[in-house]
C-alpha cells in the first residue's frame, strides 16, 4: 500500500463568480506576475463534502459541523416538557463539552451557541442523543461522568479527511489526512462587469418605461488548476484502522472533485462543470504540487487552453522525475477532450 495520493485536475469553467470576496468579485491571486482566477480551498472542501454524492457514499459516517448544538438540544428538551430554566443550563452544560459557550447577559439564549464550529461525529452525535434521552426520561441534570462525549477515533469520514480544531479540547483534535489547494486560473484573467436590468412584468409601459430593477455583477471563465494530497496512511489512523472506510472515503472524495462544481451564482451563470483533465499519482515519495507549471501563463491568446494546459502539466511532471527520480510509483489518467481514461478506471486506481 502506497502512503500518498495525489490529484492535479484541470477544469474549465465558462463565465462565472464562483467564489466571491469581500466585495461580491471572483476570488483572485497574483502569480507569475499576473491577475488569476481563484477558489478557495475552503470552497472546494464545503462543496465536496456537502454534495450529494460524497453524502450518498458515505452515509453513516460523516459528521456535522455547527454552533447551534446546544440550541438544538434545548429544543428537544423543551419539546418534552422540561421546564425552561433546567433545559437551558442542561443544554449549556453539554454543548460546553464540545467548546466554550457564547456570554451575553443582554441575550442570555446566545449562551447555547458555542463560540466556534465544531465538527460532530456521528458517534458523538448518537451518544447526545442518547443522553439527552436518558435526562428527560428521569427528569434530571446530566452527571460528570455523562458528559464523557468527545471521540478521537469517531469513524467520520468527514472529520478524518478535513481534520478538526478544539480550542477548548485539544486532546480530542485531528490531524486532516487530506490537503486541499487553491485552485487558481492557468491564465491572466480580466475580471468583468455584467449590467442588467430586470422589468415589472404588470407594467404597461404607458407611464412609466423603465426598468424596476438596475444592478451589475462580476464575472470571469478560467481554466483551473487543482491540488490535493491525500495521507491515506494517516485517514486509516484517523479512521480507527478501517481500510474499507478510508479506501471508500478517498474514491468518494476523488470522484466529488472530479464532478462537484462550487455554487456561487449558479443560478445567475449555469457554470457546472466536470474536470476535463485529472492525473493522480501514487506512492510514498514526498509530495509536490505541479503548479509550477503555469508560473508561465498559458498564452492569453491561444486557441487552445485545454491541450496547452495539459501539455505543461505533463511536461512539468516528466521534468520533476528527471531532476529528482521519479516521483510517484504509478499513476492513472483520465483526458476529456481526447476521450482518453475513464472516472471507473481512475477511481479504481486510487482505491487499490
Amino acid at each position: 500500500m502506497k502512503r500518498f495520493i495525489q490529484l492535479h485536475i484541470l477544469t474549465s469553467y465558462p463565465p462565472a463568480n464562483l467564489n466571491r470576496d469581500n466585495l461580491g468579485r471572483p476570488k483572485t491571486a497574483k502569480m507569475g506576475g499576473v491577475d488569476r482566477l481563484r477558489v478557495s480551498s475552503q470552497s472546494l472542501k464545503r462543496h465536496w463534502r456537502t454534495s450529494e454524492l460524497f453524502q450518498s457514499a458515505l452515509e453513516g459516517h460523516l459528521g456535522r459541523r455547527t454552533k447551534l448544538l446546544g440550541t438544538e438540544i434545548f429544543g428537544k428538551l423543551i419539546g418534552a416538557a422540561v421546564e425552561e430554566k433546567k433545559a437551558l443550563e442542561w443544554s449549556k452544560t453539554i454543548a460546553g463539552v464540545f467548546g466554550k459557550n457564547k456570554t451575553d447577559k443582554k441575550q442570555p439564549e446566545l449562551a447555547l451557541e458555542i463560540e466556534q464550529l465544531v465538527h460532530i461525529g456521528p458517534t458523538e452525535q448518537t451518544l447526545i442523543d442518547q443522553l439527552v434521552a436518558t435526562l428527560i426520561a428521569e427528569q434530571r441534570a446530566p452527571e460528570s461522568d455523562e458528559l464523557d462525549l468527545l471521540r478521537k477515533n469517531n469513524q467520520a469520514a468527514d472529520i478524518a479527511l478535513f481534520g478538526r480544531m478544539l480550542a477548548s479540547n485539544t486532546a480530542f483534535n485531528t490531524e486532516a489526512a487530506c490537503q486541499v489547494a487553491h485552485a487558481l486560473s492557468v491564465h491572466p484573467v480580466t475580471i468583468e462587469e455584467d449590467y442588467f436590468t430586470a422589468v415589472d412584468d404588470l407594467n404597461n409601459l404607458h407611464d412609466n418605461a423603465g426598468s424596476a430593477h438596475i444592478d451589475e455583477t462580476q464575472f470571469a471563465a478560467g481554466l483551473f488548476y487543482s491540488y490535493i494530497c491525500i495521507n491515506r496512511d494517516l485517514l486509516i489512523e484517523n479512521l480507527n484502522d478501517d481500510e474499507a472506510l478510508a479506501t471508500k472515503a478517498i474514491a468518494a472524495l476523488t470522484e466529488a472533485a472530479l464532478k462537484i462544481a462550487p455554487s456561487g451564482k449558479q443560478n445567475s451563470f449555469g457554470s457546472r462543470a466536470y474536470a476535463s483533465y485529472a492525473l493522480a499519482e501514487m506512492g510514498d515519495q514526498q509530495p509536490r504540487s505541479l503548479s509550477v507549471a503555469y508560473l508561465k501563463p498559458v498564452n492569453a491568446r491561444s486557441e487552445d487552453y485545454g491541450s496547452e494546459a495539459i501539455t505543461a502539466l505533463q511536461t512539468q511532471r516528466d521534468n520533476f522525475d528527471k531532476v529528482y527520480g521519479a516521483c510517484a510509483d504509478s499513476r492513472c489518467e483520465l483526458n476529456a477532450l481526447t476521450g482518453e481514461g475513464s472516472v471507473d478506471e481512475l477511481l479504481a486506481f486510487v482505491s487499490e
